[in-house]
């Protein structure tokens, strides 16, 4: 069983039990694998072209892991990143939309083709296109947090 603790998020950059949670739940759910046969966590973490982040299941959901293509688009080094509470990715006008969306994951497994209006650390806005967010489910069938993948974005 994966647990994600509290004071140490930082572990889950790169640690073999994360990877198999997103890479596991994302198959599963999704129908499709997340990365390439042989590619693991370091991999994803350090060099996906790919923007993946991922949430806890608290009742405000803080960031818990995100990739270095989503470091450099949130503008958020991965110490900030995960003490950062999700909801804080979207400018309050767009909070609800998110929060609909999000509902939606959780009833439904996963949402693809999500298009979003995210802003960064420094104020940038941008939007997200072709995005694929859904529920991380351990093996045992224990919800996780849910988590987001997407390709492309460009500034608002």
């Amino acid at each position: 069983m994966v647990s994600m603790p509290e004071d140490s998020a930082a572990n889950l950059s790169v640690d073999p039990s994360f990877f198999k949670l997103l890479t596991e739940s994302f198959h599963r759910i999704v129908g499709t694998p997340l990365v390439s046969d042989g590619l693991g966590p370091d991999w994803l973490y350090n060099d996906a072209p790919f923007v993946v982040v991922a949430h806890n299941t608290d009742a405000d959901p803080r960031f818990v892991y995100a990739n270095k293509a989503a470091q450099a688009c949130f503008e958020y080094p991965f110490d900030e990143f995960t003490t950062l509470p999700s909801r804080l990715s979207a400018e309050l006008p767009n909070r609800a939309e998110r929060q609909t969306l999000l509902e939606a994951v959780t009833r439904d497994g996963f949402i693809s083709d999500y298009r979003g209006l995210r802003i960064a650390k420094s104020g940038r806005r941008f939007w997200i296109e072709d995005g694929i967010v859904w529920q991380l489910i351990d093996a045992e069938g224990n919800r996780r947090g849910q988590a987001a993948t997407f390709t492309k974005w460009k500034d608002a």
